[in-house]
């Protein structure tokens, strides 16, 4: 009766696990009403190395009294050239100007402005603009939101007039430079955007040039700001390829000494570009117009030093990184795609000649050196992704040439980490490597998620804060890792406990890694803790053997579908500004517009697809384990049937890894993430059941018959004993030659199938499928063992041949 109800508990238990991990978000209310008026003073290219004392003492002042962050200015194009940025600015969401332009440059702005009654102006490129971004760009961007939003506003600059330009093109105040005295201007309306100029270039005598005389005009407006007042400062757009971070200032009541930060982002110091028009209804105490905004209000966080130069010396070095990483990323990439390809076609003949075969035709075996050099260049590969996000705790990008320096580190890195792996106590064991490998993998990973994912940020196999994508918690690499080590480590170690309690084991360790994803202080990724419910489901049913049947698919389909309304409930209670991705989305087919969701995550999907080299590395492995590893000469299907917690853990990290994917948007990199551990490992397990296939365990005091003392020698395995072996042994027995791990007494030389009528072992075989001892024992061609062995052991394989034979 218990056994019955075993999958209704523990899917129980992993909904419950997740619904408490998701229920609690961190307090990040938007602030109430802090100004009369709001003034956004713009400057294209603007980035934190430019800001000093003397080059801009106005914009410096204000940084020290106000607070301060990185923005990300992130539209539909790349690079954001001044024009998007603005016609952005204006819309708070994601928008584009229409027109040709080259790849990776920035073409003159070309905006119109004409002014009909010396009042205001209008943009007779408006209309094309608002049609270009509603059916050519998957965002549903309405440019001049933010002016909708608002009775009046004033426009001082023509890049001022892209973003304070309503729908249909009119501007309501309008002047095409600041006058001498802009009080009377900017006090006309509750809403006012100032283009200071551009600072453009990589020559660093005239970005200080652009950079003094966009101060200049900044005093001028400080000089004429209206009493309660907010002014945000802020770095637009690029003004080339590639892009930046760049300056984000707010000075105003309620905005004192801080840091900067959003619900979009998450990340104390960070704010997005679309978070300034959502900032600024806020600040006037006007409604947000939720169906068109991606972006959230902005609020200020202490902690901020005191020091300004020190203070600003963060953002500017996270411009560096994040500068540096996208070029370092992209060969890492490459390297290790390129690495596991190599790896594939080397484990092929390894594979094919690793099970020797009976009779004087056999080839001869492999050497043991050149086995264990694969051994550990494969253990080396699947610790490249962990080492190279440890490498990010160095700051590499400091330096003339900061993609050797990361190549250096992460190599130490990868080399100290195989080391630790070879080393670790049970290596010479057919699992030891692997349960290694995902155990330190798993740790790297969620040490850093537990101390706030800043080796993530701007890392070379986290995110970058130049997308605009995210900014905390786990991102697609982080998460495949982790989805991966954590259900192979809960495999691995479910493998050597009692078959019974198994399942208990994957939802312990497996439960664990759901709150650390969906937890919004830690992972903050609902999705991939809907992912991993789903596989934790699965590799529970089938830890203990068996196929996956129906109804243990319906049980983790509903354990998925039970975390993803439970979590649904409860963001949908949470005022519109904290919902999580999920409430937005059920929020938006609520309102008719989630097809726009969709359309947006069907678009993602298929640029990760084509662009993302975590494709190949996705690929490759997909067809190294087809092709290869499950193929009879494979070895893999030995290794489910020897260790079914094993290929538990397996099933649920596929499962797990195609549904983050697919449903967050990044199409096969979390798959590719969790392939570049997890096929190295299946692999080297493979090798090492294949390679032990023909072991026999020698009869000893120490290896009692599996029905007890006096048990008949057919008998199958207790139900305490791991599959294939002793259980303190992992579910190995001894090997003759006494340094080598083998899969149990008379396993298959043909493969064993993966678990028996009743979930293995009831039919006389143990979940391995192994053939029994006894009579049928002797029909197994005696072990080919080395020479010196072989001496040693003649007597005994003698007399058990001669045994055999009568």
């Amino acid at each position: 009766m218990l056994r019955r109800f075993t999958p209704v508990l523990l899917t129980l238990i992993v909904v419950a696990l997740g619904v408490t991990a998701l229920a609690a978000r961190p307090d990040t209310s938007a602030p109430r009403r802090t100004a009369d008026y709001v003034v956004l003073a713009g400057v294209a290219g603007l980035r934190w190395s430019d800001v000093d004392p003397q080059t801009t003492p106005t914009l410096w002042r204000m940084a020290q009294q106000g607070s301060i962050g990185s923005l990300s200015t992130r539209s539909a194009h790349r690079p954001t050239c001044p024009v998007d940025g603005w016609l952005t600015l204006g819309a708070g969401s994601y928008a584009g100007w229409n027109g040709s332009r080259q790849p990776g440059g920035c073409p003159p702005a070309g905006v119109t402005v004409e002014q009909p009654d010396g009042i205001g102006a209008n943009l007779p490129d408006q209309e094309g603009v608002v049609a270009y971004n509603a059916d050519r760009q998957p965002w549903g961007t309405v440019p001049g939101s933010l002016s909708e939003s608002v009775r009046c506003s004033v426009a001082v600059g023509p890049g001022a007039a892209v973003a304070a330009a309503r729908p249909f093109g009119r501007v309501d105040r309008y002047a095409p430079a600041l006058p001498a005295d802009p009080a009377g201007l900017l006090g006309s309306c509750v809403l006012s955007i100032v283009d200071l100029g551009t600072v453009s270039g990589t020559d660093p005598t005239d970005r200080r040039a652009d950079a003094r005389r966009a101060d200049e005009a900044l005093a001028k407006v400080l000089a004429a700001r209206p009493q309660r007042s907010l002014v945000l400062v802020a770095g637009v757009s690029d003004t080339e390829s590639p892009a930046r971070l760049h300056v984000v200032v707010a000075d105003g009541p309620g905005w004192e000494h801080g840091w900067l930060t959003s619900a979009s982002t998450g990340r104390e110091g960070y704010l997005q570009l679309v978070d300034l028009a959502p900032t600024a209804l806020i600040a006037l105490g006007r409604p947000m117009p939720e169906r068109l905004f991606l972006g959230r209000p902005a609020v200020k966080v202490d902690g901020r030093p005191d020091d300004l130069a020190t203070a600003i010396s963060a953002p500017a070095d996270a411009d560096r990184e994040a500068a540096a990483q996208r070029s370092v990323a992209g060969w890492f990439f490459a390297l290790l795609a390129a690495a596991q390809f190599v790896l594939a076609i080397a484990v092929l003949p390894l594979l094919r000649r690793a099970r020797r075969l009976a009779g004087p035709h056999s080839p001869p075996p492999v050497s043991r050196r050149i086995v264990a050099t694969v051994e550990l260049l494969l253990v080396a590969v699947a610790l490249a992704v962990p080492a190279a996000l440890l490498a990010d705790a160095v700051p590499w990008w400091r330096g003339e040439h900061a993609g050797g320096y990361f190549a250096l580190v992460t190599v130490a890195l990868i080399v100290g980490g195989t080391a630790l792996v070879r080393f670790a106590p049970g290596h010479e064991r057919t699992l030891g490597p692997l349960g290694a490998v995902a155990g330190l993998a798993t740790l790297v990973v969620g040490a850093d998620v537990l101390s706030g994912a800043r080796l993530q940020l701007n890392g070379v196999v986290g995110y970058s804060a130049l997308e605009g994508g995210r900014f905390s918690g786990l991102g697609t690499v982080g998460l495949g890792v982790f989805l991966a080590g954590s259900l192979l480590s809960a495999g691995w170690l479910a493998q050597r406990v009692r078959r019974q309690w198994r399942p208990m084991v994957v939802v312990a360790v497996g439960g664990l890694a759901v709150v650390v994803i969906g937890s919004p202080y830690l992972g903050a990724d609902s999705i991939g803790a809907i992912a991993l419910t789903a596989g934790v489901a699965v590799a529970a049913a089938i830890s203990t053997g068996g196929w996956l049947t129906i109804s243990r698919l319906v049980w983790a389909t509903m354990a998925g579908l039970a975390l993803t309304i439970g979590f649904a409930v409860v963001d949908l209670r949470r005022p519109v500004e904290e919902r999580g991705a999920l409430g937005r989305f059920l929020t938006a087919l609520g309102e008719g517009t989630g097809g726009l969701t969709v359309h947006r995550s069907s678009t993602a999907n298929f640029q990760t697809l084509v662009n993302s080299p975590l494709t190949v590395l996705a690929v490759v492995g997909l067809l190294l384990v087809w092709f290869a590893l499950l193929q009879p000469w494979g070895g893999l299907m030995r290794l489910f049937g020897i260790y079914p917690a094993i290929r538990a853990a397996l099933a649920g990290t596929a499962l797990a890894a195609v549904i983050a994917g697919l449903l967050g948007g990044a199409a096969l990199d979390v798959a590719g993430a969790a392939a570049a551990l997890v096929v190295p490992m299946a692999a080297l397990a493979s090798l090492r059941v294949l390679d032990h296939s023909t072991d026999r365990t020698l009869p000893g005091t120490d290896h009692p018959r599996p029905g007890g003392p006096d048990g008949p020698p057919g008998g199958a395995p207790p139900d305490d004993a791991p599959d294939g072996g002793r259980p303190d042994d992992g579910g190995e027995a001894r090997a003759v030659d006494g340094d080598a791990p083998t899969t149990g007494a008379g396993a298959p030389s043909d493969g064993p199938r993966a678990g028996g009528p009743d979930e293995g072992g009831a039919d006389g075989t143990d979940d391995a499928g192994a053939r029994p001892a006894g009579r049928d024992a002797a029909k197994v061609p005696a072990a080919r063992t080395p020479g010196a062995v072989e001496s040693a052991r003649s007597g005994a394989v003698a007399g058990r041949s001669d045994a055999g034979a009568r």
